[in-house]
This record gives structure tokens, C-alpha cells and sequence, in this order.
């Protein structure tokens, strides 16, 4: 039986599901979700295996954990960062009227390249961290947030930032980690994206080293209803280095009347 995700609410307004990314938790919103807070009722995901649910248990069935998240939130605009914006395409795909819009940040229809969709990451990467996860769990999981703050003009700003962040938490299960490896690695939205019935921004950071910013423009190019947008000086993590820009972008996209 697949792990059940906690969620914590706050704030007040439209609804707003945030989903992290591989190896965090709710905590790494930080004050981006204090901003938005202020003009949304946010409702933070902790994915089954980390933070406050890091005792459930992580499968690599997408559906079935966007379909837990769905079960536990109102219809509402999602925003999914990294692995959690996978988690979102997958909700959008299978309960579309439960999803407004959609904000996919720094997020890869597939993560891995592939024959029609290039503009990936080499599969090895996933595979390395994998192996890495047995003999250095803390090592690999350090290694990923510099991967993530790699090539931002604010680098060693967004890493302290995500380290303590991390630490503010519970460590993640090194069994959720293993199965979010594999769902990075093996999921592959790119056939699907002409599907989607919602409108979507797909946020890139212009120096992100994980997710090129050119893959997130085919993608919203593929996409009904999908726009782009790249951060110029953003890495993979545009919520921590450069707060501000990245709320205000969220806040103009979420406040535009969704097309029919």
C-alpha cells in the first residue's frame, strides 16, 4: 500500500499545493511560502518518506501518490518543483479538474535524454547517485544541493540556504531517496504534454545545471495553454536565491483568468 503524504496548511485565499523536489521537504520553501502565504492558502506536501511523512513509504508509482495528494487537498492551482513538478504532471494528466493552473519549477518532462527529447541530463547521473546513496548517504545528499545550486549568481547563498533548510527537518528515508532516483530517471512526460488541460508556467532558471531551461520551453511550447518563463541568474533552486523575482512571477501567473 502506497505511503500517505503529509500536509500542512497555512495562510488564507485560492488554494495552493506545493510539491518539493528529491531529498527535501515542506521546509525548503522557506520564505517563498511565508510571501505567498500572504495572498494564498498554501498547502504543503511532504512527500511520503520525507519530513513529517518519513515514515511512509515511497513507492515509484506516480499515479498512485498524485492520486494521494489529490484525495487530501481541495481543487486548487498546483506548484511543483524538480521531482515534485513530475508529481504534478501526473495529477494534471489523471484529475485535470482537480488543478486550476499549474506552475512546474526547474522541472523536466523527462530528466533523462532521450532519441526525441535531448534536453536532458546523461541517465548515468541518476544511477551514480544511486550507488553513491549506500556508502555516503549524507555525502550524496550534499553533493545533490550543490548540483541544484551549481551556476546561480547567488550559488553559495542558495546552498547554505538549502543545507539548513534540509537540516531543519528529518533526513529523508534512503529508501524514499532510492525510489526518487527512479522516478526521475525513468519518467517521461514528453509524449504527454499535448494532453494536459490545464495552463501551466513552466519557471526555468537560465543557469540551471540539472534541468536546461531549453527543455522547460519545449515544453511549453508542446503544452496547451503553457507558457515560459527563464530567471536569467536563477540555478535549479530560483526560490531560495532570488525569492522575490520568483513570487512576483508565481503571483502575476496565478492572478491572470485561465483560458477555457
Amino acid at each position: 500500500m502506497p505511503g500517505r503524504s503529509v500536509i500542512e496548511t497555512r495562510g488564507s485565499g485560492p488554494d495552493l499545493v506545493l510539491v518539493h523536489g528529491w531529498g527535501m521537504h515542506r521546509g525548503v520553501w522557506g520564505q517563498a511560502a511565508e510571501d505567498l502565504a500572504e495572498d494564498y492558502r498554501l498547502h504543503l506536501v511532504d512527500l511520503p518518506g520525507h519530513g513529517a511523512a518519513r515514515d511512509e513509504r515511497l513507492d515509484d508509482d506516480l499515479k498512485a501518490l498524485a492520486a494521494g495528494i489529490v484525495e487530501q487537498v481541495p481543487p486548487a492551482t498546483w506548484l511543483g518543483w524538480s521531482m515534485g513538478g513530475l508529481v504534478t504532471l501526473q495529477a494534471m494528466l489523471d484529475q485535470p479538474a482537480s488543478i486550476s493552473k499549474a506552475v512546474l519549477v526547474a522541472s523536466n518532462p523527462s530528466f533523462v535524454v532521450r532519441p526525441f527529447w535531448p534536453e536532458g541530463v546523461p541517465e548515468s547521473l541518476f544511477i551514480d547517485f544511486a550507488l553513491q546513496l549506500k556508502d555516503d548517504f549524507e555525502g550524496t545528499l550534499n553533493r545533490f544541493l550543490v548540483l541544484e545550486t551549481l551556476g546561480s549568481d547567488t550559488a553559495r547563498e542558495s546552498l547554505r540556504e538549502l543545507k539548513k533548510d534540509l537540516q531543519a527537518g528529518p533526513m529523508p528515508d534512503i529508501h524514499a531517496l532510492k525510489a526518487g532516483l527512479s522516478i526521475l530517471r525513468e519518467s517521461d512526460y514528453s509524449g504527454h504534454l499535448k494532453n494536459l488541460q490545464t495552463d501551466t508556467l513552466w519557471l526555468a532558471g537560465g543557469r540551471d545545471r540539472l534541468v536546461p531551461p531549453e527543455a522547460m520551453q519545449r515544453a511549453s511550447a508542446l503544452a496547451p495553454g503553457g507558457r515560459f518563463h527563464r530567471m536569467p541568474g536563477a540555478g535549479h533552486a530560483p526560490f531560495i536565491g532570488h525569492r522575490q523575482e520568483f513570487v512576483t512571477i508565481v503571483r502575476n501567473f496565478l492572478g491572470e483568468i485561465s483560458c477555457p
